[in-house]
């Protein structure tokens, strides 16, 4: 009766200093890479984010990394890109970044970032409001909204804002405290003014009004001051779609 063959196995550790060895290299290490960025968290004066390449097309994910930027480098990185862009690091920038391949043995591998390209971000930012504003044109309703006459003076305003905020308490102390003395209507759509779900909530707000649309003479949209990343939320076409086509008239005020 033979005998089993021995069979020689690596370690998990050494399986992965193996790794290290033939990823970080030459070719792989201040490499700039563009990206869109994902699940963005400061922790510890850490910045820790995945980076994501998506299909045009499907908008299907394509390649996935993990990413950080470390402390040291962080805050004057943070600073630089907020002062060339106006926008802090967030979930679904385009970003240019200059990154090294690094492979730990027990969190595996990620990228390094030390260097960000903020001209990448803001001619992303531009490209895609140019596109949204030129399928608004062909499909014919960006200036619908915009042509709606407004009743001198409109009484009733129905409000989409979110519920205690500054904005929306400038809005109406304006209003209230008005030198005509003028009484006006008002009620509160409340909607999230801020994050990947802005859009939508907005959306759905514009949606109860339209319901009923006879009890009001228009609509404004407010959304206090804050960072240009808060007001990311804010550029997506079937928002925009959805104020164009709006039967009442509206109004969009941002704070600064």
């Amino acid at each position: 009766m033979s005998k089993s063959r021995q069979v020689e196995a690596l370690t998990l550790y050494q399986l992965n200093r193996r790794i290290a060895e033939l990823v970080t290299n030459s070719s792989t290490q201040n490499v700039w890479v563009t990206a869109e960025l994902s699940d963005v968290a400061v922790r510890g004066g850490h910045c820790y984010m995945e980076l994501l390449q998506k299909d045009p097309d499907t908008g299907a994910t394509v390649a996935k990394a993990r990413a950080a930027i470390w402390a040291n480098v962080f805050s004057r990185l943070r600073s630089d890109f907020y002062i060339a862009t106006g926008q802090d690091f967030a979930t679904g920038l385009k970003v240019m970044v200059r990154a090294s391949v690094s492979m730990h043995p027990v969190y595996g591998m990620s990228l390094v970032i030390n260097a960000v390209n903020p001209e990448y971000t803001m001619g992303d930012l531009l490209r895609r409001r140019k596109e949204m504003l030129a399928r608004l044109k062909a499909e014919g309703i960006l200036d619908m909204n915009r042509s709606l006459c407004w009743n001198e003076p409109p009484l009733r305003i129905a409000i989409v804002s979110a519920e205690g905020a500054a904005g929306y308490g400038d809005f109406m102390n304006q209003l209230n405290g008005n030198q005509l003395g003028l009484r006006f209507t008002t009620r509160l759509f409340p909607a999230i003014m801020q994050g990947e779900r802005t859009a939508q909530s907005v959306i759905a707000a514009l949606g109860l009004i339209a319901v009923e649309q006879d009890q009001w003479d228009g609509v404004v949209i407010i959304r206090g001051g804050g960072a240009t990343s808060d007001l990311m939320g804010f550029e997506n076409y079937d928002l925009a779609a959805a104020v164009a086509q709006f039967p009442l008239p509206v109004i969009v005020g941002i704070g600064h």
